[in-house]
């Protein structure tokens, strides 16, 4: 409880000079409020197939700053879990972060990441910048090594825009931060994604580009790995599609999102192996 009951008033810890990190108050407080902390006991690993994970997300950088996308499916082992699934999502104005893995830590700690970025900016009065940001994410994720261990790993890939022009950064289950340049895709979609982008990528990208060089990427992870979806024109599903800019975060539309992936399905029934790489 935040209050004293028998007081009525906040408890002390809340006035208690500390860190600008919510994540080490909450460790230091309430610890069971962490998503980190495993719900199996010490030496259980999860059943495969028996948790919703997410799969693929991919980042590129394009003139105006950064895209970042993300298929929609979410599986249980060969089962569909999920055909409308949310893998991108905002941190703060001018930063994004996607997820593959294991969907209920996944979405958890993205909440607590978005708390994380606010927290320190209302304590120190000034915005993390994005490599700190990308530190910060990292150390949240070496805190959840222990479940990944387990069986519930989670994956994110950080994008954002800073100084003029847009950056991406990938992890690995332990922390590890790695900037990547131009484009990175993450989840078990990931090979088939990069492999699309290398011939797809060039700097310079429109954002008209940019968008359908993504949702090429993500209809080629959909062709080889069965857990990654692709656009879904019976139900109106489509990958989600976001970019940062000087302006800040913007989701594309829903009818510009399925423009953009009509006219990619289309080039696909003329191409169905998609469009050759510029020479």
């Amino acid at each position: 409880m935040a209050y004293d009951t028998s007081e009525g008033r906040l408890r002390e810890e809340f006035f208690t000079p500390g860190s600008a990190s919510f994540t080490e108050f909450l460790a230091a407080h309430r610890p069971g409020l962490l998503p980190t902390r495993s719900p199996l006991p010490d030496g259980v690993r999860a059943a495969p197939g028996t948790v919703p994970h997410g799969t693929t997300v991919l980042a590129l950088t394009y003139r105006d700053g950064v895209l970042i996308a993300g298929d929609r499916r979410a599986t249980m082992g060969n089962l569909i879990a999920q055909r409308d699934l949310e893998k991108v999502h905002p941190a703060d104005d001018h930063t994004a972060v996607a997820f593959a893995g294991t969907v209920g830590l996944a979405l958890d700690m993205v909440k607590l990441y978005q708390v994380e970025l606010t927290h320190f900016e209302k304590i120190e009065g000034a915005p993390m910048s994005l490599s700190a940001k990308a530190t910060r994410l990292s150390a949240m994720l070496r805190q959840n090594l222990g479940q990944a261990m387990q069986g519930l790993a989670v994956v994110p890939l950080l994008a954002g825009y800073e100084a003029g022009r847009g950056r991406i950064f990938g992890f690995d289950v332990a922390g590890g931060t790695y900037e990547k340049t131009g484009f990175h895709a993450e989840g078990s979609g990931s090979p088939y994604a990069r492999g699309a982008l290398k011939k797809l990528y060039r700097p310079g990208l429109s954002r008209r580009e940019a968008a359908l060089a993504a949702l090429q990427a993500l209809w080629d992870a959909a062709d080889d790995d069965s857990a990654t979806g692709g656009p879904d024109i019976g139900r109106r599903i489509f990958p989600v599609v976001s970019v940062i800019t000087e302006d800040g975060f913007e989701r594309l539309p829903e009818p510009e999102t399925e423009e953009l992936s009509r006219t990619m399905v289309e080039q696909r029934t003329v191409r169905p192996d998609g469009p050759n790489a510029t020479v």
